[in-house]
């Protein structure tokens, strides 16, 4: 399918006419001049310095300033295959940590194990002293919640 040259050529009087005004309006933007400090007092120090700032002629960097590339930097290849690397790290982790790798088998063994190596556990005993126990008596006594209001 050939595309139409309706679209390439510019037959209209409109259109020209457009961008005739199009490139007038832009000839009127290259004359534009440096904007004047109007806001501030000219007498006062910041006025002084924003005016000598403003009309100080500035240089700009050009592309003869960019550095040369470092030559002890790795090829892209290099790069490449690194990453390459890693992905197939991701992979191999993924595959050793998936669900169906993990199971909740031996704990029993596992359980007793850690009993061998903890030792023997002391009973616990109630309270050698009358004085916490009722201490204990009356924490219990304040931890009770207080009866359901009257209706």
């Amino acid at each position: 399918m050939k595309p139409s040259y309706r679209f390439f050529v510019m037959s209209s009087r409109a259109t020209v006419a457009a961008s005739l005004m199009a490139c007038v309006s832009l000839v009127g933007c290259a004359g534009l001049s440096p904007v004047k400090v109007t806001t501030l007092d000219p007498k006062s120090p910041v006025g002084v310095a924003a005016a000598q700032i403003a009309s100080r002629s500035k240089s700009f960097p050009t592309f003869a300033g960019i550095p040369p590339e470092p030559k002890d930097l790795r090829p892209t290849r290099a790069w490449g295959r690194a990453a390459g690397q890693v992905e197939q790290g991701g992979a191999l982790l993924m595959a050793q940590t998936s669900e169906s790798t993990w199971t909740l088998t031996g704990t029993e063994a596992f359980a007793n194990r850690a009993r061998s190596v903890a030792g023997v556990v002391p009973a616990v005993e109630g309270s050698a002293t009358p004085a916490a126990e009722s201490f204990a008596r009356e924490l219990r006594k304040r931890a009770t919640p207080p009866p359901p209001p009257k209706r």
